[in-house]
């Protein structure tokens, strides 16, 4: 079947929903450590949270992948899996960031704050993956590269709306502060407004986009249906032994990377509470300031994302703008340590977004275009473990790490700038197909 190319709005189309879903991943990614702190995890357990979100990706986003390449409605093959996830996604961010409202002692709280962080996180993955998929499912080729771009800008541009949104309400006069073991109402309110706007973007995409029916789906990817019909569905096991080696070489990369923005997130509160305001009592108004401002360091990190995603498809070689996005954000990460003065860091975070922009557009890209059209949804599924995987390590070991390097929850930036070069070393192990 001729591909036909589709339109840049075709394309925006596809990943708009994704907008909304990267709020909610924003604000849980940022505001999380904030959160157990506050209700009072101990620094050196803070990277244990961390766990569960990777963890529940693990799980989940294959079974969307395995399932929804075997599911056929009307409204679509990825579509319904967006839906229900985005749906329960908005339920459960009215009741994380109340996790200190309910009279529980602190204990109680914290396990009520697991639970919802599970079940949010969980429901994020079953919203996100889909976009993803729909890219391989709906476009060719030789527009893949554009078209995960523009979902990695759609991605970033949506973290920036959930990062400033608590620095915002701080800044109109909603109290940043909290009676002890407490959420402030910025964060809360900012959990509210990031609800409604996934609601909204979810159903822009789910009335603009229109999946292929499985004979198209078959025509456009070349899949011989009657063969299909024949041959016994493989399991995922057997995918994974028969996976492309692209699927492991970029994986590889993907451990160093996901590593290090994990670290990333569980200390970047912390480190710049005590480097920049001097503070390590989360009770102070020093270190809800410093929360405040991680937003705004992690909207500067979307922001250079953004502007980095549209020098990606200059490069000739898609594995050089690899390498060099990754040692451009190693030295944003290095240079977090050496910083105390808190508007230095926006050029930190600038050169960060850079490696996070090549994170989100170049590994699909080397993969999906390794993939025949048959099972692209599992394969996508399963590579999520190269994303939730390193997590779950960095986060196991994160404790220790901080213990080995001194206790200084900055110096955690330096472990990063090391796994994201590790990570650039890598990248000469992959062969693109």
């Amino acid at each position: 079947m001729q591909k036909t190319k589709l339109t840049f709005w075709q394309m925006w189309n596809i990943s708009f929903g994704f907008f909304g879903v990267q709020i909610a991943y924003s604000l849980q990614n940022a505001n999380i450590s904030r959160i157990f702190a506050t209700l009072g995890a101990d620094p050196h357990n803070l990277s244990f949270f961390w766990i569960l979100p990777p963890l529940m990706g693990l799980i989940v986003q294959p079974l969307v992948g395995k399932y929804s390449d075997r599911t056929w409605t009307r409204l679509g093959r990825r579509i319904p899996y967006l839906f229900l996830g985005s749906i329960i996604a908005i339920l459960v961010m009215c009741m994380l960031p109340n996790a200190g409202n309910f009279g529980l002692a602190v204990s109680g709280a914290m396990v009520f704050g697991l639970l919802s962080l599970m079940l949010l996180d969980t429901s994020i993955n079953v919203a996100m993956q889909p976009f993803k998929m729909l890219v391989g499912d709906m476009v060719g080729e030789n527009q893949k590269a554009q078209a995960y771009s523009i979902q990695s800008f759609l991605c970033n541009a949506g973290s920036l709306i959930g990062y400033v949104f608590p620095f915002i309400f701080a800044w109109i006069g909603i109290a940043n502060t909290a009676p002890e073991g407490q959420v402030p109402d910025t964060v809360k309110y900012a959990f509210y407004i990031g609800a409604a706007i996934l609601i909204l973007c979810v159903l822009f995409t789910t009335f603009k986009v229109k999946e292929m029916p499985p004979k198209e789906y078959a025509e456009f990817h070349g899949i011989d249906t009657q063969k299909k019909a024949e041959e016994k569905a493989p399991s995922m096991f057997a995918l994974l032994k028969n996976a492309p080696k692209t699927f492991w070489t970029v994986g590889l990369v993907q451990f160093f990377c996901w590593a290090a923005f994990l670290y990333m997130w569980t200390y970047t509160n912390g480190a710049i509470a005590d480097t920049c305001w001097g503070t390590t009592d989360v009770a102070s108004e020093g270190y809800q300031e410093a929360g405040n401002w991680v937003g705004m360091m992690f909207a500067v990190q979307a922001i250079g994302s953004m502007l980095w995603a549209l020098l990606i498809p200059k490069f000739k070689n898609i594995r050089t703008a690899y390498v060099v996005s990754l040692l451009v954000g190693a030295v944003g990460f290095a240079s977090v340590f050496y910083i105390h003065d808190q508007y230095l860091l926006i050029a930190s975070f600038l050169l960060i977004g850079a490696a996070w922009a090549a994170m989100l557009a170049i590994p699909f890209t080397l993969l999906t275009n390794s993939l025949s059209g048959d099972h692209i949804g599992t394969y996508l599924g399963l590579f999520n473990g190269t994303i939730c995987l390193p997590q779950i390590a960095a986060a196991a070991c994160g404790g220790f790490i901080l213990k080995l390097v001194g206790g200084a929850q900055v110096s955690m930036f330096l472990v990063a700038a090391v796994l994201l070069v590790l990570g650039a070393l890598s990248v000469r192990l992959v062969k693109e197909k």
